[in-house]
């Protein structure tokens, strides 16, 4: 079984049981009171973030081609699983999603980092569990972390979502 197809066979269960700066603004659009906690939706964005594991990273990169850097990964799920246009740095994302406490967190939100020395300079999606999916570096790509990693446990800044 091809590691994709695993981990969403793996994903799915959970699911029910129960991540580089642009130019570009910040999308007004995507704001909590526009997407209601829809766990269809919240899947969608989970298999998504799933399907582009070991995508390669460009930085700048928002396209499924040529690859991602972190906030564009995060604009090309949203966008393309469940229709919701979330643009700009993961800093301007962080700007217009909503703060969620770590015991309110769902799969689908996004998770934040300050990995530059500012604050929310890396995003990615949380996928459950205690683990995310991002656009690494170059050398790694698009691949899944632990939150409790030593190196990405010092520098989360929190969840937010666009979700009620």
């Amino acid at each position: 079984m091809n590691k994709r197809l695993f981990l969403g066979v793996c994903i799915t269960p959970l699911l029910f049981a129960c991540s580089t700066s642009s130019r570009q603004p910040a999308s007004t659009a995507a704001t909590s009171q526009n997407y209601p906690n829809n766990p269809a939706k919240r899947q969608d964005i989970v298999m998504q973030a799933v399907a582009m594991l070991d995508r390669g990273y460009t930085y700048g990169g928002k396209k499924l081609h040529t690859g991602f850097d972190c906030s564009g990964l995060v604009s090309f799920v949203y966008k393309e699983s469940a229709g919701i246009p979330l643009k700009g740095s993961a800093a301007q994302m962080a700007e217009v999603a909503k703060p969620v406490e770590p015991a309110q967190a769902h799969p689908g939100d996004l998770v934040f980092f300050n990995t530059l020395g500012s604050a929310f300079s890396h995003v990615g999606i949380y996928i459950g569990s205690g683990k995310f999916v991002h656009a690494a570096n170059e050398k790694t790509g698009v691949k899944t972390e632990r939150l409790n990693h030593v190196y990405w446990s010092k520098r989360f800044e929190g969840y937010r979502t666009v979700f009620a």
